[in-house]
Formats: structure tokens, C-alpha cells, sequence
């Protein structure tokens, strides 16, 4: 027998181009309603949730994969951006060997996140969506074989019509042939007859058997698999969305502290500025001190108008702990809070009631308000990182 390609012979090639023309045949006189066709309302239902089952799985996987790409981005952002850092910080700053310590961190921590979500999230979605394709084929296949099923079905009903009719025609012979023959052939002639007509209705019902128990079995298998398949996808979603959660709940709490250091470094060199910063002005100051005493001590015989009323500005008010300098701006946000600006004095007070402070917030009225009023009166509390004692 002529090959025509590796593993697959004329004869097969003769008998699948067949089989096609057959089932085009058969799909064509069922939809012009010539032909009764196999129809399963239940089954349609579940291809019709696999479908929808696949729709959905393929968008949770693409966007999952999307997600990932982000926090890639993300990554690299942040790794850009600690570099940048890094190379301005300069050795003699507060806080150089934390602010080294604190990127390298923080990039292990972008790393495991983008890896966790990876292994734990994206590797089950690709393993839930792996076996969709297999599943497709097989309801195609099963749809070819109902197809194969429905013409074996057609073929041999119409043979047992037409074996009624041959067997009445052979009851009197009417060809010309059988009207010639003798009586002893026309007995011949009628047996073989029967015999062919025989061998195609038994022919036609050995195919009948075997393309009904191959689509039944295909069938079966399917409105077994098809449901279960079907309620795994819960338990694939919350594996999926679970897991999600987890690690950015893990991942934001993690990135949080280091956050939070970041600031904490910030804000002492910010304060490392203001003391060297303010050890320069305190210097100035001095030296205006000395250079006003020695003006004063030449001109002791006629004080200044003014010393009495500097007396007076120097009562401080009832509670008054120390005094300190803001550092920052700070806006309030309650009504029992001071509001603040760089540079702005502070006389620090006691609290009425120790219990009611909180750590790290102090209490006190602005310099230049109780130097004019006189009135504690608009008190508030305020962030202590946000100053400096003076």
C-alpha cells in the first residue's frame, strides 16, 4: 500500500476524508430538518459552564500574570530609588550603615514577595488551567462521535425499509433477468439477493453498535468530569485570591516597618541638620552677648528704659517644664492640638493629668502668645520628634 507522509497510509488517509464527507452529510440534512439529531440538555448545560469556566480561569490567569509584572515594576522602582538614595547619602550623615542595611533589605523583600506570589498563586493557575485543553478536545470528539452515531443510526434505518421492499420485490420476481432464467436459477438469483441484502443491514448494525458505544462512552466519562470540574473552581479561586491576600498582608506589614525606619533615619538627620545648624547661631549669639555686656558696663550709670518691662516678660507660665524649638511644620488635626510652624518657641507644661499623655506627644502654649496674652488658655498638644529642647 502507497505511503503518502510518516505514519499514515492512502487507505487511512481514503477512510478519515470519508468519515468528514459523511458527517458534513449528516450535519446538512439536519439542519434542513431531514434528519432527527441527538440532543442532550443537561450535557449542553455543562459545556456551556465549562466555557464559561474557561473564560473566567483564562482571565484570572492573565490578570494574575499582569499583577506580577507590576510588582516587578514596583521592584525596580523601589531599587531605583534606594540606589538613588544610597549614592547621595553621604559617610558622615546619621544613620549611613542603617540607610545600607535598610535597601538591602527591602529589595529581599520586594524579591520573596514576587516569588511567593509566583509559586503559591500563579504555578496552581497554571495547573488548574492545564487540563482545560484536554478536556476541550475530548467534548469535540464526543460531538464528531454523536455526529458518526446520528448517520450509522440514519443508514441503518433506512436499510430496514429497504430490506422490507427488496423482500417483497423477491417475492415476485419482475426483472427481466429473473422473467428469463429458468426456474431453477431464478431460486439462485433470489438467494443472493437475500444474502447481499443480508450482509448490508448486518454490516450497517455492526456499525451502528460500535459508533453508539463509542460515543456513550465518551459521554459517560464527560457528565462525570464536566461537574466535578465545575466545583473545583471554588476551591481554585480561594486558593488563588487567598493566598493573594496573605502575602500582601504579610508583604505591606513588613514593608511598613521598614517605612517607618526610613522616617525615623530622616527625621535624625534632619535633627543632626538643626543642632549643627543652631550650634553656629548659638555661637553668633554668644558673641552679640559679650558685645552687649561690654556696652552695657560702659553705660551702667544710665540703664536702659526697657529693664524694668524685660522683668516682665520673663514670667513663665504655671506648669512650665522647658522649652523647645519645632523643627517641622505640623498641621493639627483635632481641636486639642497646636498647630505649628518651623522655628516656632514653645513653652512645654505639665499635663493637668499624667494618664491622659500619650507617648510621644508633649503639652504646651506658643512663646510669643503667652508673652502678649498672658492666657494658657489655647494650650494644645503636639509631636515631640517634631521639635527640640532649646
Amino acid at each position: 500500500m502507497a505511503e503518502t507522509g510518516k505514519g499514515v497510509t492512502a487507505g487511512k488517509l481514503a477512510i478519515n476524508v470519508q468519515k468528514r464527507l459523511t458527517r458534513a452529510q449528516e450535519k446538512v440534512m439536519q439542519k434542513l430538518g431531514k434528519a432527527d439529531e441527538t440532543r442532550d440538555a443537561a450535557f449542553e448545560e455543562m459545556v456551556a459552564n465549562f466555557n464559561k469556566q474557561t473564560m473566567e480561569g483564562t482571565r484570572l490567569h492573565k490578570d494574575l500574570k499582569a499583577y506580577l509584572v507590576a510588582v516587578k515594576t514596583m521592584h525596580d522602582a523601589s531599587r531605583r530609588l534606594q540606589d538613588c538614595l544610597a549614592d547621595m547619602y553621604e559617610p558622615e550623615w546619621f544613620g549611613k550603615e542603617e540607610m545600607d542595611t535598610l535597601a538591602e533589605d527591602t529589595d529581599t523583600l520586594w524579591l520573596d514577595y514576587h516569588q511567593s506570589l509566583t509559586d503559591k498563586c500563579l504555578t496552581s493557575m497554571d495547573l488548574y488551567l492545564a487540563q482545560f485543553p484536554d478536556i476541550k478536545a475530548r467534548i469535540a470528539k464526543r460531538d464528531r462521535k454523536m455526529v458518526d452515531f446520528d448517520s450509522a443510526r440514519h443508514h441503518f434505518g433506512s436499510l430496514q425499509k429497504g430490506k422490507k421492499k427488496d423482500e417483497a420485490k423477491i417475492a415476485k420476481p419482475a426483472a427481466l433477468l429473473e422473467m428469463a432464467a429458468p426456474s431453477w436459477a431464478q431460486g439462485l438469483i433470489s438467494a443472493h439477493q437475500v444474502a447481499q441484502t443480508n450482509l448490508s443491514y448486518n454490516q450497517a448494525e455492526e456499525d451502528l453498535g460500535r459508533a453508539q458505544k463509542i460515543f456513550e462512552e465518551l459521554n459517560v466519562e464527560l457528565q462525570d468530569e464536566l461537574p466535578t470540574l465545575f466545583d473545583n473552581r471554588v476551591g481554585i479561586y480561594v486558593t488563588a485570591f487567598q493566598g493573594l491576600a496573605n502575602h500582601q498582608e504579610k508583604f505591606h506589614k513588613e514593608i511598613g516597618k521598614l517605612s517607618h525606619n526610613l522616617n525615623d533615619i530622616m527625621t535624625k538627620l534632619e535633627e543632626q541638620r538643626q543642632l549643627k545648624k543652631g550650634g553656629t547661631a548659638a555661637e553668633k549669639t554668644e558673641e552679640g552677648a559679650k558685645s552687649e555686656e561690654a556696652n552695657h558696663s560702659e553705660s551702667a550709670s544710665s540703664p536702659p528704659k526697657s529693664a524694668v518691662a524685660n522683668g516682665s516678660e520673663g514670667e513663665l507660665p504655671p506648669g512650665f517644664l522647658y522649652k523647645v524649638k519645632a523643627i517641622h511644620d505640623y498641621t493639627a488635626t483635632d481641636n486639642d492640638e497646636l498647630e505649628l510652624k518651623t522655628g516656632d518657641m514653645v513653652l512645654a507644661l505639665a499635663f493637668d493629668n499624667p494618664d491622659e499623655q500619650d507617648d510621644g506627644w508633649l503639652m504646651g502654649v506658643k512663646e510669643s502668645h503667652w508673652a502678649q496674652n498672658k492666657d494658657i488658655s489655647v494650650k494644645g498638644v503636639f509631636p515631640e520628634n517634631f521639635t527640640q529642647k532649646v
